[in-house]
């Protein structure tokens, strides 16, 4: 599964410490998953681990060993469970004592904090702001446990709640904590490997929101999701046309105005705020437009 990793078309891949491994082999996966960080073969994706949270015994010899072995390799550390700003204060020292030590950059291994349960969510704000932190990721299935929501298919509606959307609160919580600190939001995983039309429908309403991506499980799931978090190509299209209008009406050639007429739709500051995030996603997955650029003549 490692081997394979190194090549999948994913922005991230991360190996797991924590709910993936039994407490019995926690040793030796630290030792397994720290040497393949290291081994040659990695594609363009991120890299990280998953340590185990701050509540378990195992924490500091997962970071230890990890950042030992495959610290110049290392983007990223996620670290589950944060219920408080103080557990990414703890991982924070941690690390710059180890990059220290192993004569790294202070401050190059960035942190993913994982909210997991109510207390994690009350406190989303410090934790967002908390030293390296780059995303906050939903963890939903340990979410919903905390909530005592009553359904055990992780991310759908629980029975009986017919009106809205269940997850709606969590998700724009975390979503708005993110954005205030300028950092992602990235939504966790769906179980059902499979079932790769409902991986599809529960990413869509992360993605419709403005999260940055999900978590996937299993290789079936990198093109649907790559797929759902990327802009339909007739919103790229106009994203980008957008841009190209109001840039030219805004200048001395175009008469300097700041409200304008594209067709039937008016543009101005807030339309070029909306265009750039539609069509920075456009780019950052690859896209290339369709439609002709703009021609202040028509």
């Amino acid at each position: 599964m490692v081997q394979k990793a190194k090549q999948l078309p994913a922005d991230e891949v991360f190996l797991d410490l924590e709910d993936a491994v039994a407490p019995d082999a926690k040793g030796e996966a630290r030792a397994r998953v720290a040497e393949a960080l290291a081994e040659p073969g990695w594609g363009d994706q991120l890299r990280g681990v998953r340590v185990n949270d701050w509540t378990t015994p195992w924490t500091h010899a997962d970071v230890i060993e990890v950042v030992a072995t495959a610290g110049a390799d290392l983007d990223l550390i996620v670290l589950p469970k944060v219920t408080d700003a103080v557990h990414v204060h703890a991982l924070d020292l941690l690390l710059t004592q180890l990059e220290t030590t192993h004569g790294l950059p202070p401050g190059r291994i960035g942190v993913e904090a994982q909210i997991e349960n109510a207390a994690g969510l009350t406190n989303v704000d410090a934790i967002a702001a908390a030293p390296r932190v780059q995303a906050l990721v939903l963890g939903p299935a340990d979410m919903m446990a905390s909530l005592n929501m009553r359904t055990l298919v992780v991310g759908e509606q629980p029975e009986g709640y017919d009106v809205g959307d269940a997850h709606h609160h969590v998700l724009m919580r975390i979503l708005v904590a993110a954005r205030t600190r300028g950092i992602n939001a990235i939504d966790g995983p769906f179980l059902k490997v499979r079932d790769t039309d409902a991986f599809r429908r529960i990413a869509g309403r992360s993605a419709a929101l403005g999260y940055d991506g999900k978590w996937v499980l299993h290789p079936d799931q990198i093109a649907a999701g790559n797929e759902v978090f990327s802009p339909r190509q007739a919103d790229y299209d106009h994203a980008e046309l957008i841009l190209e209008a109001y840039d030219w009406h805004t200048s001395r050639a175009g008469g300097a105005r700041g409200a304008v007429m594209l067709g039937d739709e008016m543009i101005d500051e807030a339309s070029r705020k909306m265009a750039l995030v539609v069509a920075g996603k456009g780019r950052a997955a690859g896209m290339a437009r369709t439609t002709p650029p703009f021609d202040p003549a028509t």
